[in-house]
């Protein structure tokens, strides 16, 4: 029998240390500029803002459809 081993993508970020993270941030800078990344930061704040308020919107919502009685009831043996 073989042992199926599945490993998180996200594991692979567990072992990164403050050196690691200094050069990833070096690359990105080189690779976009001093003047890009603040528009991609901006970009990505907005996408995260509208993402925040859709969820809060669909969360009222539900919580609003929850808390309203049916308004005609049945009633049987009238």
């Amino acid at each position: 029998m073989t042992a199926v081993i599945v490993k998180s993508p996200l594991l692979l970020f567990q072992d990164l240390g403050m050196s690691e993270l200094l050069l990833i941030a070096l690359v990105v800078l080189l690779l976009f500029g001093g003047k890009k990344i603040p528009e991609l930061m901006r970009g990505l704040g907005k996408g995260i803002r509208e993402f925040n308020d859709a969820k809060n919107n669909v969360r009222k919502e539900i919580e609003d459809g929850m808390k309203e009685t049916p308004s005609t009831t049945d009633q049987k043996g009238a």
